[in-house]
């Protein structure tokens, strides 16, 4: 009897011992990690090309395509997973109903190359001869006159502006929305360079209808737009996660030395406009006012002015691809380790010993140190991998809800029924989720050279 007993108790020990739990803990890094839909930005401009010299800078005109050698290295510029075009009206459709999709196709095809995703803005005019509306449109509603808003071209209360420029939007949401290489698209709707001059003087009517040409053409890619108005921020968020973008981050006294955008626009607009929780699902992306040379000449306080768009929940920067002071380097890269979203996996737990057709059951503890989630839904997948089998499975993670803190997610992924017996290497990874590659870079050590990032073994037997 005690025989006996004592072979039951071996038996339950040693099936105690092969069904334990391993517990991984990764050790975080401080490394600046370049992520989709995050960080910096070049402007008219991609990863490896020359800046821009001094404080100048383009928009608004078809790319001119620098040659590239090969080097994505940017000197003097962050590296970025972003690519921002803004391009005006008239060169996207020169002719009535005849686009110049090319335009947009070759910088979407550039962005993928370049290691990029596209932002892009289409704005209906700038302010010179060579950037008015379209020639086919001025023909249409006449010559330039004195209008309510100095910075409008043309009249959009006229019903034929958002039936027209409405069409165009419309037709470029058919084509691009949800394509994988554009990023978000940024939703002009009146004013010079598309920055919204006078929209809280547009009669309801015409401003559901601008908005709405975005909000029923985009409902897969992310928009984002300016903050503008309260009537015309509070509209597009009552109908879809819109996020929102501020085109003069860092002015403090540039206009007005009693009056800055930093101190007595911005706080104030993202309460009052109704946008102060829409970082919870739609993106935050702010732009440099001037050049951040200029923030330096004028004396700015940049840790005052990085502090501040972090708290009001930034995820992408366009500095205009103008250089970086030398002396803001550190500043600048706590910046971007901060910026959007940032990952560490905290614990990780699993089972020791699986079965053929079993199920994997984990648990996992993640920080995000970031100020915001990630806006698209890149698929947490857990690999098998020894010399015989390679095995992905998808777990049902919505990394999207991940917001700045503790995040806990609990799965279990099955096994198939032929898996080999045998010994392998577990692996994590978010995955880009069309090509099942890693996409997300981790606050962790442990990351492999093909992105996977290792958490220990795991066996498979009977």
């Amino acid at each position: 009897m005690n025989i006996l007993n004592f072979i039951f108790n071996t038996a339950m020990c040693m099936s105690v011992f092969t069904q334990e739990t391993v517990i991984v803990r990764p050790k975080e890094i401080d490394d600046v990690l370049i992520n989709p839909g995050i960080g910096f930005m070049t402007f008219q401009r991609f990863n490896g090309d020359a800046l821009n010299p001094g404080k100048s800078w383009t928009e608004g005109y078809p790319i001119v395509y620098q040659e590239f050698d090969g080097d994505l290295e940017n000197k003097n510029h962050p590296m970025t997973s972003m690519a921002y075009f803004r391009v005006y009206w008239k060169f996207v459709e020169p002719q009535m109903g005849e686009y110049q999709w090319c335009l947009i196709d070759k910088a979407l095809e550039t962005s993928r190359e370049r290691g990029q995703t596209l932002m892009l803005r289409i704005a209906p005019y700038g302010t010179g001869d060579d950037n008015d509306a379209p020639e086919w449109y001025r023909g249409m509603v006449g010559k330039e006159r004195q209008l309510p808003v100095e910075k409008w071209r043309v009249d959009p209360e006229d019903p034929r502006y958002a039936k027209y420029f409405g069409q165009m939007i419309r037709n470029l949401g058919e084509r691009y929305d949800g394509h994988p290489d554009l990023e978000s698209v940024d939703a002009a709707i009146v004013g010079a360079w598309g920055e919204g001059a006078g929209s809280e003087l547009l009669t309801q009517e015409t401003r559901e209808a601008l908005v709405d040409a975005y909000l029923d053409s985009f409902k897969n890619t992310p928009l984002v737009m300016l903050l503008t108005d309260q009537k015309t921020n509070s509209y597009a968020l009552s109908k879809a996660d819109v996020g929102w973008r501020v085109d003069c981050l860092g002015d403090m006294g540039g206009f007005n030395p009693n009056w800055s955008h930093m101190q007595d626009y911005y706080p104030q607009a993202i309460i009052n406009f109704g946008v102060r929780d829409a970082w919870k699902k739609a993106p935050v992306t702010m732009e440099v006012c001037w050049v951040m040379q200029h923030w330096k000449d004028m004396g700015w306080d940049i840790d005052y002015i990085i502090d501040q768009s972090l708290k009001w929940h930034i995820s992408s920067f366009n500095a205009k691809s103008s250089a970086v002071p030398d002396e803001w380097w550190s500043q600048v890269n706590r910046w971007l380790k901060q910026m959007g979203y940032r990952f560490v996996l905290r614990k990780f737990t699993y089972p020791s010993v699986i079965v053929p057709n079993g199920q994997l059951s984990f648990t996992s503890w993640w920080e995000n140190k970031g100020v915001a989630p990630c806006y698209k839904k890149f698929p947490l997948a857990l690999r098998l991998k020894n010399d015989k089998r390679t095995e992905i499975l998808i777990t049902a993670a919505d990394i999207r809800t991940w917001l700045p803190g503790d995040n806990l997610y609990d799965d279990a992924v099955q096994l198939p029924s032929d898996m080999p017996l045998g010994e392998y290497d577990l692996h994590l990874a978010f995955l880009d989720g069309v090509f099942n590659k890693p996409k997300i870079k981790l606050a962790i050590s442990g990351k492999q050279p093909d992105g996977w990032y290792h958490l220990g073994k795991i066996k498979v037997q009977n």
